[in-house]
């Protein structure tokens, strides 16, 4: 059986690769290194997607997940986690659509939504952090 306690920390690792290939990914891009910034955003990608696996896991196999932190931080834990749901829920199909335009070479249309999907994507793992650390 997997022990699911260490998903979390998982978790956190994935993201925190997820958050520092993107940027490294922006920053090729910016310097024109178009190879290079390929290469980090496909691993980005492949960070992000087994993440969103192993965050769906951890509560689908641990029968029961509480908040661990002080009761005054609850409505805190709430308001990240909320926020975390919305992006997230609103990232998954720009991130597809901007690595789909890329992959077929449409880069005009790349850009345009390219620049909407980095700031959500990376405005999404914040409270992921903030959410994994509190229900652990």
């Amino acid at each position: 059986m997997l022990d699911v306690s260490v998903l979390p920390s998982v978790n956190a690792g994935l993201n925190g690769l997820s958050a520092l290939l993107l940027s490294a990914g922006d920053l090729a891009i910016r310097r024109r290194r178009i190879e290079v910034h390929r290469a980090l955003m496909i691993g980005a990608s492949t960070a992000s997607a087994l993440f969103l696996v192993s965050y769906v896991t951890y509560p689908i196999l641990q029968l029961h997940t509480a908040f661990a932190g002080p009761a005054w931080a609850v409505p805190l834990y709430y308001t990240l986690l909320a926020s975390h749901v919305v992006l997230a829920v609103a990232l998954v199909p720009l991130a597809a659509v901007t690595l789909v335009r890329a992959l077929r070479s449409r880069f005009d249309r790349h850009r345009r939504i390219a620049r909407w999907t980095l700031p959500v994507w990376l405005s999404c793992r914040s409270p992921a952090w903030g959410s994994i650390w509190c229900s652990t």
